[in-house]
């Protein structure tokens, strides 16, 4: 017999990809939650077309919101997805047979990242690996706003589950580029707050070693046009984010 699961995903303004991942993941568990934040384009209308529980509440930055999500759910087991994040049909099929050994077991899923429709096997984004299952009684989102981790005890076992999650992260040029935008604002703003500086070698030094790393080193060159537009918007971002630092503290 397998353990019940809840599928959890926040999301705003996701009407781009939200109905293929709803359709993707309908009839994999009897609980499926989508707490949406304020979205303005729709979102809220696609997802009422669907089986699922929609919530909608507050933004509270990435890992408190998923951690509001998460305590929505009506199992402990969740699967945490992205308004543009769908498993595959190998990760689905093992899905709707899990029975993990304890709560104190996390599981490991392998990232297949799209660019519009082409897939990327290098780079920054070629090995993308995140913990997504979890038991939210033993696990949980740290505070962070931007670039939430799961937050668990070191004697937490880790596995990895067959499959991928198919991740359409942008669709386009323009896309890419208010993606990493925003995230370069958030991330500098949780940087301020910190107290991490900008020094001027970072600012100079960082961008280059970033787009020299994943284009050549891991070999995202081979990923073609999609490669290279990866590489330099990280690239970008890494300037965005630290040329933003510097203006919050000088203003």
């Amino acid at each position: 017999m397998s353990t019940p699961f809840s599928i959890v995903m926040i999301c705003r303004n996701g009407s781009r990809e939200i109905e293929r991942t709803l359709s993707g993941i309908v009839g994999m568990t009897d609980d499926i939650v989508v707490y949406d934040t304020g979205s303005t384009d729709g979102t809220a209308d696609l997802v009422r077309r669907f089986p699922v529980r929609l919530v909608e509440g507050e933004w509270k930055g990435f890992g408190p919101t998923k951690n509001i999500a998460n305590a929505l759910a009506k199992h402990d087991w969740i699967l945490s997805l992205d308004a543009d994040e769908v498993p595959d049909d190998r990760l689905k099929k093992i899905m709707l047979s899990f029975d993990p050994p304890s709560r104190s077991t996390v599981y490991i899923c392998s990232f297949l990242n799209f660019i519009g429709d082409k897939p990327l096997r290098f780079g920054e984004w070629g090995w993308d690996k995140h913990v997504r299952v979890f038991n939210r009684s033993v696990v949980q989102w740290d505070a962070e706003p931007v670039h939430e981790q799961l937050l668990f005890s070191s004697d937490v076992q880790r596995k990895e589950l067959p499959g991928k999650i198919l991740h359409r992260t942008v669709a386009n040029w323009t896309d890419h580029r208010r993606k990493m935008d925003q995230y370069a604002t958030m991330n500098a703003r949780k940087y301020f707050e910190r107290g991490k500086r900008s020094p001027l070698w970072k600012r100079l030094l960082s961008p280059s070693f970033t787009f020299i790393h994943y284009y050549v080193f891991r070999l995202g060159f081979l990923d073609g046009m999609a490669g290279l537009q990866c590489a330099w918007m990280t690239a970008l971002y890494t300037h965005w984010k630290y040329d933003r630092l510097r203006q919050l503290y000088r203003s």
